[in-house]
């Protein structure tokens, strides 16, 4: 890739402003691919049970256009400006009044500032580029996976392929270790839900969590599915006990695990050498 021999700080400020123009459009992707996939699977299931057609709304991620959940005023385009619209409509609908979730100025400022450091940590490299597109999904499907307990296969399925694209040129690691790494990360996690299940009879996890993991592990290779799996796991428990014992979460409600897997993933892709570094000398005799 051609150095453009910009300033850094131009570009990463740029890469803020991108950051936040996604952000925006993902909180469209987390709202709108989950309703967009319930429509489907219950057309789906209509067809296969024989029952009468029904008319479904016309979803997409481009229409309708942005409006108002609670009274249908669309969103004119200088109320959709990242973060700033949100504080200058003092977070509520202009029309109705009605409370703006606080979940669309999070995720565009969050999306924004990872951007910014990432430029910041790759320049604008091969590796920089494919890292934001890495980031953006994680943050997607964290979203969507908080609010509905899914991990659609339109973003694990596609992150995975282009992990394993990026490995034939040796981005990230080896494409030995890359191919490896997305059937040992699919196969580790069906395996503990096999024996789960089998012990239990109950679901321990969905089939989501495998298909990000196995991503993960195509992105980066075999040798960081333990970090993965360790980090996640901890943080995931930490997180659970909390609610409980804080919250008051009832413990026999689910949590979402794919939060947990794509911040443990992101953490290990940006510094997980130097994480290898620190405790492989520990486990060795």
């Amino acid at each position: 890739m051609p150095e453009l021999n910009l300033p850094p700080t131009l570009l990463v400020g740029v890469a803020v402003i991108l950051g936040l123009l996604v952000g925006s459009f993902l909180n469209v992707v987390i709202y709108r691919l989950p309703m967009q996939l319930q429509i489907s699977w219950r057309e789906m299931a209509r067809e296969i049970l024989e029952l009468k057609a029904e008319v479904e709304p016309r979803i997409s991620l481009a229409f309708p256009a942005s409006h108002c959940p609670s009274c249908n005023a669309p969103i004119k385009p200088w109320h959709n400006i990242p973060v700033v619209s949100y504080l200058l409509l003092k977070g509520q609908c202009q029309s109705c009044n009605t409370k703006i979730s606080i979940q669309y100025p999070t995720v565009e400022l969050f999306t924004g500032l990872l951007s910014g450091f990432i430029i910041f940590h790759y320049g604008l490299s091969e590796q920089g580029l494919l890292v934001l597109l890495f980031t953006w999904c994680l943050i997607a499907l964290t979203g969507i996976d908080f609010g509905h307990k899914l991990l659609p296969d339109n973003i694990t399925l596609p992150l995975m392929w282009i992990g394993l694209l990026a490995n034939t040129q040796g981005v990230f690691t080896d494409l030995t270790s890359s191919v490896i790494g997305g059937a040992a990360g699919y196969l580790s996690l069906w395996s503990v839900y096999i024996i789960y299940k089998k012990l239990t009879g109950k679901e321990g996890m969905g089939h989501g969590d495998f298909k990000l993991l196995a991503a993960l592990g195509a992105w980066m290779g075999w040798q960081f599915l333990p970090m993965i799996i360790l980090l996640s796991a901890v943080v995931g428990a930490l997180v659970g006990i909390a609610g409980i014992l804080v919250m008051g979460r009832d413990k026999q409600i689910p949590i979402a695990f794919g939060p947990y897997l794509a911040a443990a993933g992101w953490i290990a892709l940006l510094w997980g050498h130097d994480i290898l570094a620190w405790y492989t000398p520990m486990l060795a005799p």
